[in-house]
């Protein structure tokens, strides 16, 4: 069956809007995407109807929102393939499932001189704890290089592997859109002996995610790049780490028992989620997972496809030199995701006149600043596409760069 994306817009109310008498282009989901009707709705439901706090109360009302807050974890469970639900932990956002793996697990185990990889196509996420905790231990941090077009370049990597202890990398750049071989890089990793972390953010939203497939050991992800709202976030670990590595916050939900000389911990996922939940949020997750596997990820996959290969046509084509698209050109390897430069206009001064056209876009560093270096730029105008986006919203980006372009060269 061949689906109308098209059609699927009429299910983010936001999407209808006018500003100024125009109307809205969003090309910012890589930052954050929009939500579904049936997100929103789950979440109002919730709160009108259902709402209590979970796993503390007998009541019946409290029983069934703690159906409801468990049962969002099965369906993460389902959609990323998990073994068990009780390895989907929920955290703030994905930035502290990363911290908690850094906190957790590499508190536990990395000590002076033993070696974390990571590479210089990383969000800050997935720099900065390591970073910390280098400092802290003295550990060892190399980094992967990449290639002229935005791919990982693995000719050294079983040096760079070689008694390391953890490899921590993303699956799809937030900047270049580059689509990583996560499967081949856990296996990397596992040859070498380290743990793989993968950070998922950009791609879990946009493709097929099989953990048991990938054979990684943690995977970290945000609900609100993935149709989903803000204030949740999943970090997936395997069984036996998560068993094994110390709890990251302490306090109510997170204990079995508590003496005065020390506490014994809940049993999974209960051990890392300390505190009151985020339930409405866990409700509204659910319901985007319920949406997104409803249109099928190889369906977005293949949507987001096209419209790469389209936009990077109408760009190319209508501006030849005057932009400078950073990654690959492989539409196979990349997402539909594009960092440019435009001719010498700053990022910032182009995503004003953009917005003028209600083109909303992302110009910065992209929470990269590293790789910002390793490109030649402080920033970048970023466009990114989901699965609302249509082909007429690149013209429209070309249309708005096109009147950016007469603007500056008056």
């Amino acid at each position: 069956m061949t689906l109308n994306f098209s059609s699927l817009r009429a299910d983010f109310p936001v999407l209808a809007e006018h500003i100024n008498g125009k109307p809205l282009v969003y090309l910012d989901s890589a930052n954050s995407s929009q939500k579904p009707n049936a997100v929103i709705d789950a979440m109002t439901s919730f709160l009108q109807h259902s709402y209590a706090p979970t796993n503390r109360s007998a009541y019946t009302l409290a029983a069934h929102a703690t159906d409801l807050y468990e049962g969002a974890r099965s369906k993460v469970a389902s959609f990323i393939n998990a073994p068990h639900a009780h390895e989907v932990v929920f955290t703030k956002n994905a930035t502290e499932a990363l911290n908690l793996v850094v906190r957790t697990w590499g508190s536990a185990n990395l000590s002076a001189g033993d070696v974390i990889v990571l590479t210089h196509m990383e969000h800050h996420a997935n720099i900065v704890p390591w970073q910390m905790l280098a400092a802290e231990r003295g550990c060892e941090i190399r980094w992967v290089p990449l290639t002229s077009d935005g791919l990982l370049d693995l000719s050294n990597i079983d040096v760079l592997l070689s008694g390391a202890s953890v490899f921590s990398f993303t699956a799809m750049s937030n900047v270049l859109g580059t689509i990583n071989p996560v499967k081949e890089l856990c296996a990397l990793a596992h040859k070498h002996g380290a743990i793989a972390v993968v950070d998922g953010c950009q791609s879990v939203p946009h493709m097929m995610t099989d953990v048991q497939d990938f054979d990684a050991d943690f995977l970290a992800f945000s609900s609100h790049k993935m149709v989903g709202p803000s204030g949740i976030g999943i970090l997936w670990g395997r069984e036996s780490l998560l068993e094994e590595i110390p709890p990251f916050l302490g306090g109510g939900n997170m204990i079995a028992d508590v003496k005065l000389d020390g506490f014994t911990c809940a049993e999974l996922p209960g051990k890392f989620e300390a505190g009151t939940q985020p339930i409405t949020e866990a409700v509204g997750l659910g319901a985007a997972v319920d949406y997104l596997s409803a249109i099928g990820m190889n369906n977005i996959r293949e949507h987001e496809r096209d419209l790469a290969q389209y936009a990077l046509h109408a760009l190319t084509s209508r501006f030849g030199r005057d932009i400078v698209i950073h990654g690959s050109n492989d539409i196979n390897q990349r997402g539909a995701t594009f960092s440019f430069a435009f001719k010498d206009v700053h990022p910032h001064d182009v995503s004003q006149v953009l917005d003028q056209h209600n083109v909303c876009v992302r110009a910065g560093h992209h929470c990269a600043k590293p790789l910002m270096r390793l490109l030649g730029a402080n920033a970048t105008v970023r466009a990114s596409f989901y699965l609302y986006n249509t082909t007429s919203e690149v013209d429209a980006l070309c249309d708005a760069l096109e009147d950016a372009g007469d603007f500056f060269t008056l």
